[in-house]
């Protein structure tokens, strides 16, 4: 009986996992927001509610494209969004910078993970030794 080899692992697979649950964290993160918005900063307006649900219902939304080529980029550009949110209050757009930074660590993992793809040098595009 011969035993088909095993696919080699998907180092991507295990990258949109990572990306999705960073957007699940930072939709989190967001929502925490709503109570310091209302305590400290100018109040809860319905504007303001608004985009801190809004902005965290879009990341959870977001969460289930990650399997998009454009995905990783189009989380980085999201953050924009937060960012804007010291016009709410700046300690949102203070979470926004954070997220950036994130973001942009994800993105250079990426690269680097491509680079060692192309190369051979992934774990899983190694031959076992006879």
């Amino acid at each position: 009986m011969t035993e088909t080899p095993a696919a080699p692992p998907d180092p991507w697979k295990s990258f949109r996992g990572v990306m999705a649950g960073t957007l699940i964290l930072e939709a989190i993160v967001v929502l925490l927001a709503l109570p310091v918005v209302s305590m400290v900063g100018g109040g809860l307006t319905g504007w303001s509610t608004a985009y801190l649900v809004g902005f965290a219902v879009f990341l959870v939304l977001l969460a289930g494209v990650q399997g998009r080529p454009w995905a990783i980029w189009c989380n980085l550009a999201v953050q924009l969004i937060l960012v804007a949110g010291f016009f709410v209050y700046p300690a949102v757009g203070m979470v926004g910078l954070l997220f950036v930074a994130v973001w942009a660590i994800l993105a250079y993992l990426r690269a680097e993970v491509l680079r060692r793809q192309r190369r051979g040098l992934l774990p899983g595009q190694q031959q076992p030794p006879e």
